[in-house]
């Protein structure tokens, strides 16, 4: 089985339109819907959002359907110039950039327990997403640093700071936190992002009106991989 999680309904509600056999199951307030997509056996969630939402679903996702891969889908803030509204950015890593503990030592992002500022992401996953998103006509792909934490980044200097000390090419808020779930549970995870804001003082005006847009294009990129898995 393959797992799908999505922080909104936006991110995921046209997979979900499409699945076959439709089954639910709700663990806790997290809804699990489940079946057959594009010929693959696939369960989807939307965590809400915010790192503790995105790990408790991926926690209980990996517990109760035991995904042989997780995919975390959606829509991020570009994290530097020249990454623009509607390119996709596929995760070689991903980073907690409001983890700080660095008053006792520690370098800003470093986690504890499993001592890693870059959380990786599979390397078989990412290059499947890498082609699938190279099949869509006039899609940009990016691959990089995905840089996640529990604030909306609408500030360049902010955007600016994340860029300098992770090299994050997109920000957001759940995509570390799946990350970090699968890494502890030993689970390939792959996490994609459209965008659909610059994450600067603009980000207020870009959001409610290219998040449809950006959400689409992850859906269709997640749609070529899983039609890919059959052929």
């Amino acid at each position: 089985m393959i797992g799908l999680i999505g922080a909104m309904n936006v991110e995921v509600e046209a997979l979900e339109e499409k699945l076959q056999d439709r089954k639910e199951k709700r663990v806790g307030m997290d809804l699990f819907v489940y079946g057959k997509l594009f010929g693959q056996e696939t369960v989807l969630a939307v965590c809400g959002p915010g790192k503790i939402n995105a790990a408790l679903c991926a926690q209980s996702m990996i517990l109760h359907f035991q995904p042989k891969w997780i995919l975390n889908l959606g829509v991020a803030g570009a994290g530097e110039e020249g990454i623009s509204i509607g390119d996709m950015v596929i995760a070689t890593a991903a980073v907690e950039h409001d983890m700080d503990t660095s008053p006792i030592g520690d370098p800003v992002g470093y986690v504890s327990k499993i001592g890693l500022i870059e959380i990786p992401c599979d390397p078989q996953l990412r290059e499947m997403l890498v082609r699938a998103a190279g099949s869509v006509e006039g899609m940009r792909v990016h691959e990089g640093i995905i840089a996640t934490g529990d604030q909306f980044i609408s500030k360049a200097e902010t955007r600016k700071m994340i860029h300098e000390r992770f090299g994050a090419k997109a920000v957001e808020m759940e995509g570390a936190a799946v990350a970090h779930a699968c890494y502890m549970h030993s689970v390939p995870c792959g996490v994609l992002r459209s965008i659909s804001d610059h994450a600067n003082g603009e980000s207020e005006m870009d959001y409610p009106t290219f998040t449809r847009i950006a959400a689409a294009h992850s859906q269709q990129v997640v749609e070529h991989v899983l039609k890919g898995m059959s052929t």
